[in-house]
């Protein structure tokens, strides 16, 4: 038997604070750090963490991710050395667009212009600052990024090519050609309101932050004595292969990365007791992925506790599916599903629902308190994870 994969340390930088822990208890008491249509980290200071070689050095969205992991790595009990070979160590950190400058113009750059825009500047920046040996890079599906880079890293740990992995997403993209960009295509909401799943939802507001996981075998966890903070059960994925933006309307391809994801896990639908839904505002958007759950959950999606965490940081795109998988960990491990903030009426044409709009508590099943993140990415890209307390 395949031996489980261990979530060792979590952290976040969102709109809703620093710390993972804040993060988990402000979307329970049903707040939202969205401000005037935009989901700023406004609490975060990059030179309150980070030095000034490290600030000038990354792009916001690196420097997002650094204080993520760190965080993440001290929970984890590696700060005062790592529990395996370096080179054992792989690291992997999704976005979506990646170092977005303000406004960028050609007399403008610098010798670090380029480093600084590269997709892969979190992964390399989080790799160097901890001495991280093992294949170092970043995923770029979109808003799938974050889920695809722990759902390979999962891959990896249980084939044994590496024995941990740190893994996430981070964005900061809410400048004004990305917003104007949007706007245009009719996605954000003109009235700078995220209510995922409402009768009256209009779009989604932009947000942005960073979200990394420490992962490891639940066995290797144990044997030094590290908590876990839950398990990262199965993984699965697939391509619309429909269009740029716009999900496929049948959500037939999103409904098979959802089965694969529980057969990978080796569970069925009747096992869920918490979707973490990807749910954007969009219209569009919540109708494919209502009916790529259905197709995919059958009769056990109604019964199941659903909400969006977007309603409360705002889409963070390449970060999403990360902060959401830590959001889902602590809710599992709590027994307490978070609110969809801001949804008090339900838009009926979605079918029956078990939209959560405050705080629920959250009932183990036979095969314990298990849920479902899913992630769907423009382009068409599906990245869906299973997640169980521990």
């Amino acid at each position: 038997m395949t031996d489980p994969v261990a979530v060792t340390g979590v952290g976040a930088v969102t709109p809703l604070g620093v710390g993972a822990d804040v993060l988990t208890s402000r979307l329970l008491a049903g707040e939202t750090g969205l401000a005037d249509g935009d989901g700023r980290c406004t609490a975060f200071d990059a030179g309150d963490f980070l030095t000034r070689r490290e600030t000038r050095r990354n792009a916001r969205f690196a420097q997002l991710a650094l204080v993520a992991a760190a965080e993440a790595l001290g929970r984890a009990g590696w700060t005062e050395g790592l529990p395996c070979p370096a080179d054992e160590i792989m690291c992997v950190i999704g976005t979506g667009l990646g170092g977005v400058p303000e406004g960028p113009r050609s007399g403008d750059a610098t010798p670090l212009t380029v480093p600084l825009m590269m997709a892969n500047g979190a992964a390399a920046s989080v790799s160097t600052r901890y001495g991280l040996h093992g294949e170092s890079f970043a995923t770029a599906g979109a808003c799938a990024a974050g889920a695809q880079a722990i759902g390979l890293a999962l891959g990896a740990i249980r084939r044994g090519e590496v024995a941990a992995a740190v893994v996430g997403g981070a964005e900061a993209a809410s400048v004004p050609l990305v917003r104007e960009s949007f706007a245009q295509a009719g996605a954000l909401s003109p009235t700078g309101r995220c209510v995922p799943f409402g009768a009256d939802r209009d779009g989604f507001v932009m947000g942005e932050g960073a979200g990394v996981l420490v992962l490891e075998s639940l066995s290797g966890a144990r044997a030094r004595g590290a908590e876990v903070f839950g398990l990262v059960r199965g993984y699965g994925a697939s391509s619309d292969a429909h269009h740029v933006t716009a999900p496929s309307p049948d959500g037939v391809p999103a409904a098979r990365a959802i089965r694969r994801a529980l057969a990978d896990a080796g569970v069925e639908s009747a096992d869920l007791r918490y979707i973490n839904a990807h749910g954007t505002g969009t219209p569009l958007n919540d109708e494919a992925e209502i009916r790529s759950l259905r197709l995919a959950l059958g009769d056990a999606l109604e019964s199941v506790p659903l909400s969006s965490t977007k309603a409360a940081t705002g889409h963070l795109f390449g970060a999403g599916g990360a902060v959401e998988a830590i959001a889902t960990l602590a809710a599992l491990r709590g027994a307490l599903a978070p609110p969809t903030h801001g949804l008090t009426r339900p838009d009926e044409r979605l079918g029956r629902l078990g939209h959560v709009r405050r705080a629920r508590a959250l009932t183990p099943g036979r095969r314990g308190t298990i849920g479902l993140s899913d992630s769907l990415g423009f382009g068409g890209h599906n990245a869906v994870l299973v997640l169980g307390a521990p």
